[in-house]
Order: structure tokens, then C-alpha cells, then sequence
């Protein structure tokens, strides 16, 4: 009776395994080792774009407000000369009709942007849409008369610490590029860029020319726009922070509804951290 109530109990027991633990094997063949996240890559890439902005700027110079030194070169009273300034991000095309989500640190003051599809055509774009609160802006992409490859949304409020991400962008210019790592930590604030307190951290190699680009989740579905790095040396160094697509959702959506700006509602209520005192 005793062998049989252990047999019994050892079949359970077996049974009853989490699959995780059954199917731990030898690999029968090199293809079971290849391990590869071109899937996912191949299938978000063509939605991911780079987004190149330009202004104006005077290129002031200190000698220039010395009326003898004016004079003496023959330079107008108040003219000063101009230079185009030029800055670099990363954008992901969010609506088949051609519109794209970055952050509004990379178009700010823009005269002219332009976007530049992962098959390297190019495109001029309007701007929709600033949100300087979430550091995010939305794009319209002039005279589309194709149907543009887009990301899907996914619900940022599943992720946990520990899942895997891509980053996927144009850093220093370089072209498009993709790292990964995991998301780190949930809910960061005091990132510094925007009053927006709820970030999602990554140790996926985050660099400039990175800001606005995607951040994947492995069913290949947006899940957060990158925004900011934590750096001493100007580079990646592990600490990279992306605003959710839940936020993101709700700032497309007001630009889609042909809004230029995003309402918010207000509690009336003012917030700090609550100390220990």
C-alpha cells in the first residue's frame, strides 16, 4: 500500500510539472539553438523613421553690437547674420495616412521637418501637433498618397521589470539601428525633460538621435517612444527612459480628432512627495 500511495504521488507530481520544467532538453539540432529576434525587427522597422528638422538661427556676435566696428566692415545696423541649425531624431509612423509620433525636443522651433522612411525615400512634414508636457509631437507627412507601414499600440500597463524590449532608431546619425535589453524599472519620475512622472526605464543602448524612436515590445507592438538617457559621458550607459504608448495613445488620438493640443483635465489638487517628516 505504501509503494502504491508513492507511485501515486510521484505520477502527480509529474503530471502536475509546470511545462517550463518538462521541456528542459539537449537541443536535437542547430536550428533549435538559433535564437534571433529578426522576426520582430523585420516586422517593425519599415514603421520606425528618421526625422530630420532645420531652423534659422542668428549667429550672434558680440563685436556686431559695436557701431565703429559695424561701420568699419560695412555691416547694416541691425543685421546679423543667419545660419541654418540642423537636428537629427528618430519617429514612428503611427497611421497608415502618414502620421508620426517623436518627441518635441526634436522638431522644437523647426522651420522645415522632414522624414525619411527605412528604404531612405524622404518626405516633407507638417507639424499637427506639440505637447511640451510629455515631450511628445505629431507629424503629418505632406501630400502621403500611399498607405504607410505602421506600428500597433500595446498596453503599456502590462509590462513588469524584466521584460524583453527593442530600441529601434537613428543614433549619431549612423542609420537605422536596433538594440535590446529589458524594461528595468516602471514609473520613473524626475527625469528632468518633462513634468510627465511615469517612465518606463531601459538598459536597451540608448543614444542622441535615438529621441522619439520606438521601443518594442516582443510581439513586435509599440510599446513606448523613447524620450531621455541617464548620462555622464553624453552616451548610453544603461539608463534610458521611454514615455508609454498608453500616453502616446492619447496624444495621436487628439491629432487624428484634428486637435493642435491636448486637453487634459484638472484635479485642483497640488502634489509633493511626502517626506518622512
Amino acid at each position: 500500500m505504501p509503494n502504491r500511495f508513492l507511485a501515486a504521488v510521484l505520477v502527480s507530481a509529474v503530471l502536475g510539472a509546470p511545462a517550463f520544467a518538462q521541456d528542459r532538453r539537449v537541443p536535437s539540432s542547430p536550428t533549435e539553438l538559433r535564437l534571433s529576434y529578426a522576426p520582430i525587427v523585420q516586422r517593425a522597422q519599415p514603421a520606425v523613421v528618421n526625422v530630420y528638422a532645420a531652423k534659422m538661427v542668428q549667429n550672434r556676435n558680440p563685436l556686431l553690437d559695436d557701431p565703429i566696428f559695424r561701420r568699419f566692415f560695412g555691416v547694416p545696423g541691425n543685421q546679423q547674420p543667419e545660419q541654418m541649425q540642423r537636428s537629427l531624431g528618430s519617429g514612428v509612423m503611427v497611421d497608415p495616412s502618414g502620421l508620426v509620433v517623436t518627441n518635441n525636443h526634436v522638431i522644437e522651433g523647426a522651420d522645415q521637418v522632414k522624414i525619411s522612411l527605412a528604404d531612405k525615400r524622404e518626405f516633407e512634414a507638417d507639424v499637427v501637433l506639440k505637447d511640451s508636457r510629455t515631450d511628445l509631437a505629431v507629424l503629418r507627412v505632406k501630400d502621403g498618397r500611399e498607405k504607410f507601414a505602421t506600428l500597433d499600440f500595446a498596453n503599456s500597463d502590462e509590462l513588469v521589470v524584466g521584460d524583453i524590449v527593442l530600441a529601434i532608431g537613428n543614433p549619431f546619425g549612423v542609420g537605422q539601428t536596433v538594440t535590446h535589453g529589458i524594461v528595468s524599472a516602471l514609473a520613473r519620475t524626475q527625469v528632468g525633460i518633462t513634468d510627465y512622472q511615469f517612465f518606463i526605464q531601459t538598459d536597451a543602448a540608448i543614444n542622441p538621435g535615438n529621441s522619439g524612436g520606438a521601443l518594442v515590445d516582443m510581439t513586435g507592438k509599440l510599446a513606448g517612444i523613447k524620450t531621455a538617457i541617464f548620462s555622464r559621458s553624453g552616451g548610453s550607459q544603461g539608463i534610458g527612459f521611454a514615455i508609454p504608448v498608453n500616453m502616446v495613445r492619447v496624444v495621436s488620438a487628439s491629432a487624428k480628432g484634428g486637435g493642435s493640443a491636448v486637453k487634459r483635465p484638472w484635479l485642483g489638487a497640488k502634489l509633493q512627495a511626502v517626506t518622512p517628516e
